[in-house]
């Protein structure tokens, strides 16, 4: 039970992150692209990155912090679905060039985000 209440805790405060982040980037920024997913999708893969290596670091971490952080928390702020929905709609609404830039910034700048927080993972 104890698991299910700590991934709950963490998804509360993912979600609430990433309203926050989103509605505050599209605020400052407008939403013609999708500044705010894009921030939330690199932040989480640095977060998963250092944390998933420093859990993978201890003899004998305590789980906990793996259903709060990893699976609660990152799998509440960031939704793949919501990238590859706004990929779509700006595809189709013929901003091919936005829509491309939007699809390999989120990839290459994800893959180099998980890799810092990997690197800033091991520094510890």
């Amino acid at each position: 039970m104890q698991k299910y209440l700590l991934i709950a805790a963490g998804g509360a405060l993912g979600s609430v992150a990433r309203y926050w982040v989103g509605s505050t980037v599209a605020g400052r920024m407008g939403i013609k692209f999708p500044y705010g997913t894009l921030l939330v999708n690199i932040t989480a893969c640095l977060i998963l990155g250092f944390t998933l290596t420093c859990l993978g670091k201890g003899a004998d971490p305590d789980p906990a912090w793996r259903f709060l952080i990893p699976i609660g928390f990152i799998g509440a702020y960031s939704t793949f679905a919501t990238y590859e929905w706004e990929t779509l709609s700006t595809l189709r609404s013929g901003a091919y060039f936005l829509a491309a830039l939007y699809a390999v910034g989120s990839l290459v700048l994800g893959l180099a985000a998980t890799w810092c927080g990997t690197a800033l993972g091991d520094l510890l």
